[in-house]
């Protein structure tokens, strides 16, 4: 079978105001990104929706992140362009890929196979330039602050309390940690930073959260940078840099329209980390898709219990979405790892290690059944799975009273995903329960941090060092105990613990440190070894990338 690549290098898109028309918006509403890429101006969520009925939101989510691939994002995708064959008007909400893990680990985050976006290096590499607008804008505060120092420091900020680093759009562990104003009295003031990775910066979870243009400008007012000497909140409306930030974020707020390998539309708008941020497309995004089409489909970041929880009680809770339904993604090959199997053993049928691995499936249904819902679970099949392993997983979906379906969209595209499609319109439109948060806000910042912990980790407590304690004596003292938590945790486990896999029983969560994220509006709970920038592996993805012959290759 060809690479994901040469098969989206293979076909040919529909021009893009083809698939504007398709969801009722005019070519002169659109601002056209080449001939398959435009911008899609916030006014179109004034006009009057054209579509009869409501829309209905779907969020994809998956088990445990595994070596071996759940394929949320493809999985979206396909049952997107199934939803189309049945005769749906749907359209995908996803968020743009970070250039970082495409040049380190994971490649090209535009789905697979027969289920993927087009154009696929373009959104892979710059895109639009959102990535670039939301740095330049977190980097233009830092700039402020450092000129504000050097230039009499007339707030009397405290250079030891400063809490704004600087980012970047790369994994490059080398700056985890920097020294900044070196050279003497005309360089600057010399202080401790340090950088992100770009999907970790607050103002692209501000962005992705944002209403719109007014919303946004008041969340970078309100943005904490540090303290002076005295112990005072310092805010970026306090360094004059709220205009200029809006400024830089003035195209990157308006969602990207694009189209699957079948030219059904998809909107790809955002992108923070589930692991270090609240892991879901924007807000804008999201309701637009579901303003043009019947129904919307969105997926958070990693398993259930990172990017999902917070969609639920970050995301719904802000914005007041309800979703209609979930699809949770599981394959045998993941499934395997999680019951003990190696990766080198998992070509090798074994529905034994499938059946060993279901606790780790069981556990995210529970999960969702926390917030009112009942998944429909997708098996996003491999080509060798055997039908035996698949059946393991039929037959646990059938005792737990859950629906599931077998989706071969990698291979088939949208004639692959046909049934998962059936599947989920006939579950969406037999719900009755609206969704539950996990938490209430007016909930202590302890409890909701235990909430999380125990509920969605299964831990049977939460550990808070002398530092996170201070944290929150911080908070709590600043008036922001009511905001919801962001829990920042490794992805490959429901530990804190990276290598444990499966569904680990007797743990405790350790939280290190907390970070006030007021214009984002929730606090950052920094638990386990968890980094916010990210490095590259021993061999990284960008070695084999290149440009022959015009073309990129390489991009898995």
């Amino acid at each position: 079978m060809p690479t994901d690549v040469e098969i989206a290098q293979a076909a040919q898109p529909r021009p893009i105001e083809e698939i504007a028309a398709a969801l009722g918006v005019n070519r002169d509403a659109i601002r056209p990104f080449g001939s398959d890429v435009a911008k899609l101006p916030l006014s179109l969520l004034k006009a009057p929706r054209q579509r009869q009925g409501p829309s209905r939101l779907v969020l994809v989510s998956a088990i445990t992140p595994t070596p071996a691939g759940e394929g949320k994002t493809t999985t979206s995708i396909g049952l997107a362009q199934g939803m189309a064959r049945i005769g749906q008007s749907a359209c995908l909400a996803l968020r743009e890929p970070s250039m970082g893990p495409v040049f380190g680990t994971k490649g090209g985050a535009t789905g697979g196979g027969r289920s993927q976006l087009l154009p696929m290096e373009r959104l892979n590499l710059h895109f639009t330039g959102d990535f670039h607008a939301i740095t330049s804008a977190h980097n233009l505060l830092a700039a402020l602050l450092d000129n504000h120092l050097h230039q009499g420091n007339a707030l009397d900020l405290d250079p030891r309390r400063v809490l704004w680093r600087r980012v970047l759009d790369m994994n490059d562990r080398a700056l985890r940690r920097v020294i900044v104003g070196l050279g003497g009295p005309k360089q600057g003031v010399p202080r401790e930073t340090g950088f992100d990775i770009t999907a970790a910066s607050e103002v692209m979870a501000m962005l992705c959260l944002a209403e719109g243009l007014d919303d946004l400008r008041e969340r970078l007012g309100r943005t904490l940078v540090g303290f002076t000497r005295a112990g005072d909140p310092v805010r970026a409306e306090q360094l004059g840099a709220t205009g200029a930030m809006l400024a830089l974020l003035q195209d990157a707020i308006e969602p990207n329209l694009v189209q699957t390998l079948e030219g059904t539309p998809a909107l790809v708008h955002g992108g923070p980390f589930a692991n270090i941020a609240h892991g879901c497309n924007s807000v804008v995004a999201t309701r637009m898709a579901m303003h043009l089409a019947d129904w919307a489909i969105t997926e958070a970041g990693f398993g259930f219990d990172l990017g999902a929880e917070k969609f639920f009680d970050i995301k719904c809770t802000t914005a007041g979405l309800e979703p209609a339904a979930v699809v949770l993604v599981a394959t045998v090959r993941a499934l395997k790892l999680h019951g003990g199997i190696a990766v080198r053993d998992l070509n090798t049928a074994d529905a034994a290690a499938v059946e060993r691995g279901l606790p780790n499936l069981e556990k995210h249904i529970e999960n969702i059944q926390h917030f009112g819902e009942r998944p429909v679970v997708a098996i996003n099949r491999f080509g060798d799975d055997t039908p035996d392993e698949i059946d393991v997983v039929l037959r646990a979906c059938e005792a737990m009273g859950t629906p599931c379906a077998v989706s071969d969209h990698h291979a088939q595209g949208g004639a692959g995903s046909e049934d998962l499609a059936r599947t989920l319109v006939a579950h969406a439109q037999s719900r009755k329960r609206p969704f539950e948060p996990l938490y209430e806000r007016q909930d202590s910042v302890t409890s909701k941090v235990e909430a999380v912990a125990t509920k969605m980790y299964g831990a049977r407590q939460v550990v808070f060092t002398k530092s996170a304690k201070r944290d929150l004596r911080e908070a709590e003292r600043l008036g922001y105990a009511d905001l919801p938590v962001c829990l920042a945790k490794v992805p490959g486990s429901l530990t804190d613990d990276p290598s444990r896999r499966g569904r680990p029983r007797d743990f405790d969560i350790t939280v290190r440190e907390i970070q006030i994220n007021a214009g984002a509006g929730f606090l950052v709970v920094l638990t386990g070894d968890i980094v916010r920038m990210p490095g590259l592996p021993r061999s990284p993805l960008a070695e084999r990338i290149d440009v022959r012959d015009g073309r990129i290759t390489g991009l898995e």
